[in-house]
């Protein structure tokens, strides 16, 4: 089983690039809006049970595909040290079962993030869309640093193709097609 964590700033082009990866491998698309979609109607974003439930839900999914097999692209916006121990136990948990854990940090201009994320498709799956809190969320958090003590391919998507990062991925981590 491989999980590729795809992270980087909102706008970076994590969700797309992971389409293609996904596309090319064969692998399950498990991206962050998955889990926060399913606490949303009953919790708000960033309130602490919010929090609590999105984790469990992606541990959850992560052990069970772990344990049955299921190579899975998993997208989501890494902030550094907060996000240091989430990321800690996500790979001690698939290592345990087996399986191996690559990374993936999507980067590019704050300028061009601050273009891409007012984009419409985005409000459909509930991504962050306003300017103003993209710049507010870069001045709050490190969104930009590398996990610590991990590899990460690291990929410039103002100047990549989704379909070229994504081949990158493929490539760098010899990540095969996986059937059914």
């Amino acid at each position: 089983m491989n999980l590729v964590v795809i992270y980087g700033p909102p706008g970076a082009g994590k969700l797309t690039v992971a389409r293609e990866v996904a596309r090319l491998t064969g692998y399950r698309l498990f991206h962050n809006h998955v889990s926060i979609a399913c606490v949303t109607p009953v919790f708000d974003f960033g309130t602490p049970p919010f929090g609590r439930l999105v984790g469990l839900i992606r541990m959850a999914v992560f052990e069970e595909a772990a344990r049955e097999g299921v190579s899975l692209v998993f997208t989501f916006v890494y902030a550094h040290d907060e996000d240091a121990p989430f990321v800690e136990r996500v790979c001690s948990l698939v290592e345990s079962h087996g399986g191996r854990v690559v990374f993936v940090r999507l980067t590019c201009a704050p300028e061009e993030l601050a273009r891409r994320v007012p984009h419409p498709g985005r409000a459909s799956i509930g991504k962050l869309t306003s300017p103003d809190t993209l710049r507010g969320m870069l001045g709050r958090y490190d969104l930009f640093s590398p996990v610590p003590g991990r590899e990460s391919l690291e990929i410039d998507t103002g100047g990549v193709a989704p379909d070229e990062a994504a081949r990158l991925v493929v490539g760098h981590y010899g990540l095969g097609h996986v059937s059914g």
